[in-house]
């Protein structure tokens, strides 16, 4: 079964990590920021020329800025701007810190910026703060997302979700309701960067997790979605053949590294995802639209029936495939199974003749 025509022609979701520099100090941390950017950063001019590729995959492709904290290179507003005229929809995911001013907003907003995003990983500033290795950021997000929501900016939450955080969902939700997020976006752990030394959810809680955050899409008016962790898809199915996204659900595959997802490092290295640091190429080599759509590791990744382990064997692998990322991080192989998914389909038995439960 192979991916509609649009996912394997272009990206549903494209992210330039534009620096890498950031104040913070987040434990979960996947790019292991610094304070000071990187001499090797792609150039505004090199910048400029990379948002010009992306635009040949077509009308409205979303961009995501990303980081470190998009906030530290000077020329920001530029980029925005010269995506935007580009017609790529240009979106961020800037650090909660003071840089993130009201007239910064207004800037952005003036130069096109379609939505940004902001982190909350506790539901108070005990929790979060602690969480981001900065006394204030708590504050400073809420501060943030009043003045984004003031400039006419969509909000979406970002949350990690770890042995760390996941009791904070409840509250963290109640806070992306009270702030008028249009979107929840739930990232669960991979071991990448300074996340490395973080605890996941073990796998037998995960399945709850997503059956409770199912749940939450259907309360509350903002929507919900989950980050490396497809198998949410798999938990929604399971919940019903009455449930009325199903047969959507079953039409369309999850978005995951390389099939609907594509990554460029602040110095131009083309990867599936951030999370999956697996270099297809540099941009300042490579046309990344070539690389996303002939590449062998793209492609690989976008075939479900390449998947190994239980992954490979699950009935649910064309509308979930688990996370490649994960994978990657805990095997080397990012064909290999997502260790934090709990389901065994039946009849699987690991090579060794047991029971493959991961």
């Amino acid at each position: 079964m192979r991916p509609t025509a649009n996912r394997t022609e272009r990206p549903v979701v494209f992210i330039w990590e534009v620096t890498q520099a950031c104040d913070l100090a987040c434990e979960h941390c996947r790019a292991d920021a610094e304070p000071a950017r990187h001499p090797d950063e792609l150039t505004t001019a090199e910048g400029k020329a990379l948002l010009a590729d992306v635009s040949e995959f077509g009308e409205n492709q979303l961009v995501v800025l990303s980081g470190g904290d998009p906030c530290k290179r000077p020329d920001l507003t530029d980029l925005v701007a010269h995506g935007d005229d580009l017609g790529l929809s240009m979106s961020l995911t800037p650090s909660g810190t003071s840089s993130l001013t009201r007239a910064t907003l207004d800037d952005l907003a003036d130069a096109g910026l379609r939505r940004i995003a902001l982190s909350l990983d506790g539901g108070d500033a005990a929790a979060h703060d602690s969480f981001r290795g900065e006394g204030g950021s708590f504050d400073e997000t809420l501060r943030a997302a009043e003045a984004a929501t003031d400039a006419g900016l969509p909000l979406q939450i970002n949350t990690t979700v770890c042995a760390e955080t996941v009791t904070q969902l409840p509250a963290i939700r109640e806070r992306v309701r009270e702030l008028g997020a249009v979107l929840w976006s739930v990232f669960f752990l991979v071991p990448v960067g300074r996340g490395r030394v973080l605890d996941p959810v073990a796998p037998e809680r995960t399945d709850d997790v997503m059956a409770w955050l199912a749940d939450v899409a259907d309360e509350e008016p903002f929507g919900v979605k989950t980050t490396e962790a497809p198998h949410y898809r798999r938990v929604k199915l399971q919940q019903g053949d009455d449930d009325p996204g199903g047969d959507a659900l079953k039409r369309r595959g999850g978005v995951i590294a390389g099939d609907g997802f594509a990554f460029v490092s602040h110095t131009g290295d083309i990867y599936p995802s951030g999370f999956l640091p697996k270099s297809a190429g540099n941009v300042r080599e490579e046309d990344v639209v070539n690389v996303y759509r002939d590449h062998e590791l793209f492609e690989r990744l976008r075939d479900r029936d390449e998947l190994g382990g239980k992954c490979g064997a699950c009935e649910f692998r064309h509308v979930c495939g688990g996370s490649r990322s994960r994978a990657y991080a805990h095997t080397g192989d990012p064909l290999a199974a997502d260790p934090l998914c709990p389901y065994v389909p039946d009849g699987y038995e690991a090579d060794d003749g047991g029971v493959d439960a991961d």
